[in-house]
């Protein structure tokens, strides 16, 4: 069985992102699904200056280890003033750290949502173009718009028929 790497990039608790991530990562029915949550890796705001006192923490190792064991990367981002949330950023910038190509040429599907119509499209968006530059092979995407109205919170899955039929139609492409 090959590894799916899922996480919301959000550290809020009751992430919607990261209860797409979950509901997106289960379509996979040939994955094995380690589900992370970004409250478990909270590092230092990245300096330089930090970096040279105490060198990278080894939670930012730990984290882009479980990256490099991942066969497919599936990141849900929340969308924090149109860009990513501080918390992903930080475990992105430590891991920069480590390499450049934080994601280690590993296939990728990148998500966002949202309470809002646009589901996050705008980080999502910045995602999508920067993710190739930090070693991601994006191989799909999807926004899911007005979370509350198109996500079934009980049940953990997109209750909008045409948006969930979107988002299996990109999953069956990414081979895994």
């Amino acid at each position: 069985m090959k590894k799916l790497l899922a996480f919301g990039a959000s550290n809020s608790s009751d992430s919607i992102n990261k209860q797409l991530a979950k509901y997106a990562a289960s379509l996979f029915s040939n994955a094995i699904v380690d589900l992370l949550d970004l409250n478990d890796y909270e590092m230092p705001i990245y300096s330089k200056d930090r970096e040279k006192e105490n060198g990278i923490p080894q939670l930012a190792h730990d984290f882009y280890k479980k990256i490099g064991d991942a066969d497919l990367v599936l990141i849900s981002f929340a969308e924090n003033n149109g860009n990513y949330t501080t918390a992903f950023k930080n475990i992105l910038d430590w891991m920069s750290r480590i390499n450049g190509k934080t994601f280690q040429e590993k296939p990728m599907l990148l998500l966002a949502t949202s309470p809002g119509a646009r589901g996050g499209s705008s980080v999502l968006d910045i995602a999508v173009k920067r993710m190739p530059f930090q070693g991601g092979v994006v191989k799909g995407s999807f926004s899911l718009p007005s979370f509350n109205e198109n996500f079934n919170v009980e049940k953990g899955i997109i209750s909008n028929d045409e948006l969930n039929n979107q988002l299996l139609e990109i999953v069956n492409l990414i081979e895994l």
